[in-house]
Protein backbone atom coordinates (compact mmCIF):
# COMPACT_ATOMS: atom_id res chain seq x y z
CA UNK A 1 0.00 0.00 0.00
CA UNK A 2 1.36 3.55 -0.65
CA UNK A 3 2.18 4.59 2.45
CA UNK A 4 -0.46 7.65 4.06
CA UNK A 5 2.24 10.58 4.29
CA UNK A 6 2.90 10.25 0.20
CA UNK A 7 -0.92 10.46 0.05
CA UNK A 8 -1.40 13.14 1.76
CA UNK A 9 1.19 15.20 -0.30
CA UNK A 10 -0.35 13.87 -3.47
CA UNK A 11 -3.75 15.06 -2.58
CA UNK A 12 -2.32 18.83 -1.96
CA UNK A 13 -0.50 18.49 -4.62
CA UNK A 14 -3.39 17.69 -6.77
CA UNK A 15 -5.88 20.46 -5.55
CA UNK A 16 -2.72 22.90 -6.05
CA UNK A 17 -2.75 21.70 -9.98
CA UNK A 18 -6.21 21.20 -10.12
CA UNK A 19 -7.19 24.83 -9.20
CA UNK A 20 -4.56 26.49 -10.78
CA UNK A 21 -5.64 28.31 -14.26
CA UNK A 22 -5.48 26.06 -17.17
CA UNK A 23 -7.24 25.74 -20.66
CA UNK A 24 -9.49 22.88 -19.09
CA UNK A 25 -10.10 25.42 -15.76
CA UNK A 26 -10.52 28.14 -17.92
CA UNK A 27 -13.13 26.13 -20.28
CA UNK A 28 -15.25 25.23 -17.44
CA UNK A 29 -15.86 28.70 -15.81
CA UNK A 30 -16.38 30.02 -18.47
CA UNK A 31 -19.37 27.77 -20.22
CA UNK A 32 -20.34 27.46 -16.28
CA UNK A 33 -20.49 31.44 -15.98
CA UNK A 34 -22.03 31.81 -19.42
CA UNK A 35 -24.23 29.03 -19.66
CA UNK A 36 -25.17 27.79 -16.07
CA UNK A 37 -23.90 25.50 -13.34
CA UNK A 38 -25.24 22.10 -15.46
CA UNK A 39 -23.21 23.53 -18.60
CA UNK A 40 -20.03 23.15 -16.24
CA UNK A 41 -20.35 19.60 -14.40
CA UNK A 42 -21.64 18.01 -17.37
CA UNK A 43 -17.86 18.82 -19.48
CA UNK A 44 -16.21 18.44 -15.93
CA UNK A 45 -17.50 14.69 -16.19
CA UNK A 46 -16.58 14.37 -19.70
CA UNK A 47 -13.08 15.66 -18.40
CA UNK A 48 -12.99 13.40 -15.72
CA UNK A 49 -13.66 10.33 -17.72
CA UNK A 50 -10.73 11.39 -20.30
CA UNK A 51 -8.51 10.59 -17.33
CA UNK A 52 -9.80 6.80 -17.51
CA UNK A 53 -7.67 5.97 -20.45
CA UNK A 54 -4.81 8.20 -19.46
CA UNK A 55 -4.56 6.28 -16.19
CA UNK A 56 -4.62 3.04 -17.79
CA UNK A 57 -1.97 3.96 -20.29
CA UNK A 58 0.57 5.49 -17.40
CA UNK A 59 -0.43 2.17 -14.95
CA UNK A 60 0.95 -0.75 -17.44
CA UNK A 61 3.49 1.39 -19.10
CA UNK A 62 5.38 2.59 -16.15
CA UNK A 63 5.12 -1.00 -14.99
CA UNK A 64 5.98 -2.11 -17.86
CA UNK A 65 9.71 0.23 -17.73
CA UNK A 66 9.92 -0.90 -13.89
CA UNK A 67 10.00 -4.52 -14.79
CA UNK A 68 12.08 -4.02 -18.14
CA UNK A 69 15.24 -1.62 -15.98
CA UNK A 70 15.66 0.32 -13.37
CA UNK A 71 17.55 2.46 -15.28
CA UNK A 72 14.53 3.00 -18.06
CA UNK A 73 12.80 3.67 -14.84
CA UNK A 74 15.16 6.77 -13.74
CA UNK A 75 15.34 7.88 -17.44
CA UNK A 76 12.01 8.28 -17.42
CA UNK A 77 11.84 10.22 -14.02
CA UNK A 78 14.56 12.88 -15.32
CA UNK A 79 12.52 13.57 -18.03
CA UNK A 80 9.42 13.63 -15.77
CA UNK A 81 11.16 16.63 -13.91
CA UNK A 82 12.54 18.67 -17.30
CA UNK A 83 8.72 18.68 -18.28
CA UNK A 84 7.72 19.57 -14.49
CA UNK A 85 10.32 22.32 -14.49
CA UNK A 86 9.27 23.49 -17.66
CA UNK A 87 5.48 23.34 -16.62
CA UNK A 88 6.82 26.41 -13.87
CA UNK A 89 8.30 27.92 -16.63
CA UNK A 90 5.33 28.14 -18.57
CA UNK A 91 2.88 29.33 -15.29
CA UNK A 92 5.21 31.75 -14.36
CA UNK A 93 5.55 33.83 -17.24
CA UNK A 94 2.04 33.10 -18.09
CA UNK A 95 0.01 36.10 -18.76
CA UNK A 96 -3.73 36.58 -17.76
CA UNK A 97 -6.52 36.02 -20.30
CA UNK A 98 -9.87 36.90 -20.74
CA UNK A 99 -13.12 34.78 -21.04
CA UNK A 100 -14.43 34.19 -24.03
CA UNK A 101 -17.54 32.12 -24.49
CA UNK A 102 -18.02 29.85 -27.41
CA UNK A 103 -21.53 30.84 -29.09
CA UNK A 104 -22.10 27.74 -30.54
CA UNK A 105 -21.68 25.74 -27.27
CA UNK A 106 -23.46 22.05 -27.63
CA UNK A 107 -27.19 22.03 -25.32
CA UNK A 108 -27.63 18.01 -24.68
CA UNK A 109 -26.06 16.43 -22.18
CA UNK A 110 -24.61 13.93 -23.91
CA UNK A 111 -23.18 16.86 -26.14
CA UNK A 112 -21.12 18.24 -23.35
CA UNK A 113 -20.39 15.09 -21.88
CA UNK A 114 -18.67 13.84 -24.84
CA UNK A 115 -17.20 17.31 -25.47
CA UNK A 116 -15.67 17.29 -22.22
CA UNK A 117 -13.89 13.88 -23.35
CA UNK A 118 -12.95 15.04 -26.58
CA UNK A 119 -10.74 18.08 -24.86
CA UNK A 120 -9.27 15.29 -22.72
CA UNK A 121 -8.10 12.37 -25.08
CA UNK A 122 -7.03 14.40 -27.85
CA UNK A 123 -4.57 16.35 -25.66
CA UNK A 124 -1.41 14.40 -25.39
CA UNK A 125 -0.26 16.94 -22.51
CA UNK A 126 -2.30 14.78 -19.74
CA UNK A 127 -0.77 11.69 -20.40
CA UNK A 128 2.36 13.62 -20.19
CA UNK A 129 2.03 14.95 -17.08
CA UNK A 130 0.81 11.43 -15.47
CA UNK A 131 3.96 9.67 -16.73
CA UNK A 132 5.98 13.26 -15.19
CA UNK A 133 3.45 13.10 -11.52
CA UNK A 134 2.53 9.84 -11.04
CA UNK A 135 5.47 7.77 -10.73
CA UNK A 136 7.40 10.04 -7.90
CA UNK A 137 4.75 8.95 -5.27
CA UNK A 138 4.97 4.95 -6.56
CA UNK A 139 7.36 2.31 -5.28
CA UNK A 140 7.85 -1.42 -6.67
CA UNK A 141 8.36 -1.55 -2.54
CA UNK A 142 4.76 -0.86 -1.87
CA UNK A 143 3.34 -3.33 -4.40
CA UNK A 144 1.82 -3.72 -7.54
CA UNK A 145 2.82 -0.78 -9.64
CA UNK A 146 -0.63 -0.54 -11.72
CA UNK A 147 -2.86 -0.87 -8.76
CA UNK A 148 -0.44 2.37 -7.18
CA UNK A 149 -1.32 4.10 -10.28
CA UNK A 150 -5.26 3.02 -10.59
CA UNK A 151 -5.16 4.34 -6.70
CA UNK A 152 -3.26 7.58 -7.43
CA UNK A 153 -5.10 8.18 -11.33
CA UNK A 154 -8.58 7.37 -8.99
CA UNK A 155 -7.93 9.79 -6.23
CA UNK A 156 -6.86 12.47 -8.79
CA UNK A 157 -10.18 12.13 -10.88
CA UNK A 158 -12.27 12.57 -7.76
CA UNK A 159 -9.98 15.51 -6.41
CA UNK A 160 -11.15 17.14 -10.11
CA UNK A 161 -14.14 16.14 -10.10
CA UNK A 162 -15.44 17.61 -6.66
CA UNK A 163 -13.08 20.66 -7.38
CA UNK A 164 -14.53 21.56 -10.68
CA UNK A 165 -17.98 20.80 -9.73
CA UNK A 166 -18.00 23.19 -7.17
CA UNK A 167 -15.81 25.77 -9.09
CA UNK A 168 -18.62 25.11 -11.66
CA UNK A 169 -21.27 25.75 -8.94
CA UNK A 170 -19.75 29.23 -8.02
CA UNK A 171 -18.66 30.61 -11.50
CA UNK A 172 -21.36 32.76 -12.09
CA UNK A 173 -19.45 34.61 -9.08
CA UNK A 174 -16.05 33.24 -9.58
CA UNK A 175 -15.76 33.44 -13.31
CA UNK A 176 -16.51 37.38 -13.17
CA UNK A 177 -13.88 37.71 -10.11
CA UNK A 178 -10.79 35.96 -11.90
CA UNK A 179 -12.07 36.98 -15.53
CA UNK A 180 -11.67 40.98 -13.89
CA UNK A 181 -8.74 40.55 -11.86
CA UNK A 182 -5.19 39.73 -13.32
CA UNK A 183 -3.76 39.99 -10.30
CA UNK A 184 -5.78 36.65 -8.87
CA UNK A 185 -4.87 35.24 -12.34
CA UNK A 186 -1.09 35.88 -11.87
CA UNK A 187 -0.83 34.75 -8.36
CA UNK A 188 -2.30 31.35 -8.76
CA UNK A 189 -0.13 31.09 -11.73
CA UNK A 190 3.06 31.69 -9.78
CA UNK A 191 1.94 29.45 -6.85
CA UNK A 192 1.10 26.50 -9.75
CA UNK A 193 4.64 27.50 -11.02
CA UNK A 194 6.64 26.85 -7.40
CA UNK A 195 4.56 23.55 -6.96
CA UNK A 196 5.97 22.30 -10.10
CA UNK A 197 9.70 23.68 -9.37
CA UNK A 198 9.20 21.40 -5.92
CA UNK A 199 7.66 18.72 -7.71
CA UNK A 200 10.34 18.20 -10.18
CA UNK A 201 12.95 18.42 -7.54
CA UNK A 202 11.21 15.84 -5.49
CA UNK A 203 10.71 13.39 -8.84
CA UNK A 204 14.75 14.10 -8.96
CA UNK A 205 16.01 13.55 -5.44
Amino acid sequence: MIPADSLITFIIASLVLINSPGPDLIFVITQSAVHGARTGILVTLGLVSGLIFHTLLVAFGVAAIILASQTAFTVLKVLGAIYLLYLAWQSFNAHAEKLSAEKNIPKTAIQLYRRGIIMNLTNPKVTVFFLAFLPQFVSAENGSIVTQVFILGSLFMLLGLSSFIMIALAAGKFGNWLNQSEKAQLYLNRFASFVFVGLALNLLI
